[in-house]
């Protein structure tokens, strides 16, 4: 029903069956369900090997959205996650998500959990190649309404850039030496002094390749297995990065 004008849930059988969970590593078993958003002109197969490495170590609830090309506003697309998000936890009985996006797809987790309230349901957002300060590759001219919304001077990225005081939610933000749509490439950088930010470089991998590439799925493993417990603190920190050959 939210398709073409938002955001579908991935259209699979359970995640897992008793069976095989039964067999699999408790590393994410207690962990809430997790969400993964895409990025612009692309749709949620980017994330089958995501979804496989999360499943075989131990998480029970992880589900790819589309969202369709034709949605015009980022924060249309930020309002139907919304839904989609109290819709997930009414199945599952949690009270609460974690958000994996890819480039657009974490422009809107964040705007979602920063400027929409999502911070009472969105445990962790981890984002991959995402242009938290905009990014100039983006056409100034462009066509598509939610291309011209991620260049830097956008009035979507001035309001993610207001305070956000008592935002819990915790922000872990994967940025690649090599990400060709990233311009300049620290623009996927999240700098925010009221968010719980962990910025993480990654060296090696171009854009289209974060959401595909084994470092990256184990980084994002222990980003979300990490977030356990972690007491929020507000500033944004930086952690060692990965190095991929």
């Amino acid at each position: 029903m939210l398709y073409p004008s938002g955001v579908l849930a991935e259209a699979r059988p359970p995640d897992t069956d008793q069976a095989d969970t039964a067999r699999l590593p408790t590393e994410g078993r207690s962990h809430p369900p997790v969400l993964l958003l895409h990025g612009f002109i692309d749709n949620r197969s980017v994330f089958v090997l995501l979804r496989r490495s999360l499943l075989r170590h131990g998480w029970r609830h992880v589900t790819a959205l589309n969202y369709s090309p034709l949605t015009c506003d980022l924060r249309k697309a930020a309002e139907q996650l919304g839904r989609h998000i109290e819709e997930v936890c009414h199945r599952t009985g949690h009270r609460e998500v974690d958000l994996v996006g890819h480039s657009l797809g974490g422009l809107i987790a964040r705007y979602y959990v920063q400027r929409l309230g999502g911070a009472d349901r969105v445990r962790t957002v981890v984002t991959l190649g995402t242009p938290h300060s905009g990014t100039r590759i983006a056409p100034v001219l462009s066509a598509h309404p939610i291309i011209r919304q991620m260049r830097p001077e956008s009035d979507v990225i001035k309001e993610l850039t207001l305070p956000a005081p008592g935002c819990r939610t915790h922000f872990f933000a994967f940025w690649s030496d090599l990400d060709e749509l990233m311009v300049p490439v620290h623009a996927a950088r999240i700098e925010h002094p009221d968010l719980n930010a962990q910025n993480v470089p990654i060296k090696g991998v171009g854009h289209l390749a974060l959401p595909v590439h084994g470092a990256v799925a184990g980084g994002i493993r222990q980003a979300l297995a990490g977030a356990e417990g972690a007491q929020p603190a507000a500033g944004t920190r930086e952690s060692g990065g990965a190095s991929v050959a």
